[in-house]
């Protein structure tokens, strides 16, 4: 009995503490209301729904403090010039799918959890889509316009499909980027080959080039050789014309230099 006795009383506290929050819930002026909700149709249809995408593109390029001199001047709004500039990006990325813009078909307004923004929600439809724009108006003395969101009501269905798109770009950019990581490090056994190839030492070029004067030396040498024996197979021969034909000896003519004739049949 003691224990049933103690969950009632829990219980009993419970709902009490939840009758005061809901009696502490702050709620809005309906003329408040009423106001924010005229001036966030007004912003709606006569500024996010009257620019092209052009337009909107050569407003977000001026900046915020263009923003704010703008909506002030024009609808007498005290608003956030870069939320202005979100709120721009939002609505042109939500145009594809929205459509045109036809109609606000219902409006609400309250506070945040904070209670230090009022929340106005718009229900727009589109030519393609329905949606809602949601305008954040801080509760000061100006109640500044600091964001207004285009968010589209898609289906459970559409929701699904971006999501399974969105999960499989996701996975497929890790992979791509894993395989290339994977290509890379592959790469990294040839770097040692690819080093001794093109990159040879101080000490390697410098046993080249002695290799290749040395060589150099013994061609030179070889091509003295190959003359000093071609000099005494043509002495020899001299010599031997010479004592056929009797006239003279070997003793009497020496042989001061050879040179090859260009166009020579004699090898």
């Amino acid at each position: 009995m003691k224990k049933i006795s103690l969950i009632l009383c829990l219980l009993a506290c419970f709902f009490c503490l939840t009758a005061c929050a809901e009696e502490d819930a702050k709620t809005v002026d309906p003329q408040v209301a009423a106001s924010l909700e005229e001036t966030t149709s007004n912003m709606v249809t006569q500024f996010l729904a009257a620019l092209d995408a052009d337009q909107a593109g050569e407003l977000t390029e001026q900046g915020g403090e263009y923003l704010e001199y703008v909506i002030s001047n024009y609808f007498g709004v005290k608003v956030n010039g870069n939320g202005m500039v979100n709120a721009l990006h939002s609505y042109n990325s939500a145009r594809e799918d929205l459509g045109d813009f036809v109609s606000v078909t219902g409006m609400d307004a309250k506070y945040d959890d904070s209670g230090s923004n009022i929340i106005v929600t718009l229900d727009v439809v589109g030519t393609k889509k329905t949606a809602q724009i949601e305008a954040i108006y801080k509760d000061d003395l100006y109640k500044t316009l600091n964001s207004l969101t285009t968010n589209i009501n898609y289906t459970f269905g559409e929701k699904m499909k971006k999501a399974g798109l969105n999960t499989l770009l996701g996975m497929g950019t890790v992979f791509i980027v894993l395989i290339i990581i994977s290509l890379i490090i592959s790469l990294f056994n040839y770097i040692p080959k690819i080093s001794a190839a093109f990159g040879k030492s101080k000490e390697d070029i410098k046993t080249q080039a002695v290799d290749n004067t040395i060589a150099q030396i013994v061609k030179k040498e070889e091509e003295e050789t190959d003359d000093l024996e071609i000099v005494a197979v043509i002495t020899a021969a001299v010599a031997a014309a010479a004592a056929a034909s009797g006239s003279g000896s070997s003793d009497d003519f020496v042989v001061r230099s050879i040179v090859r004739r260009p166009n020579s049949q004699w090898k």
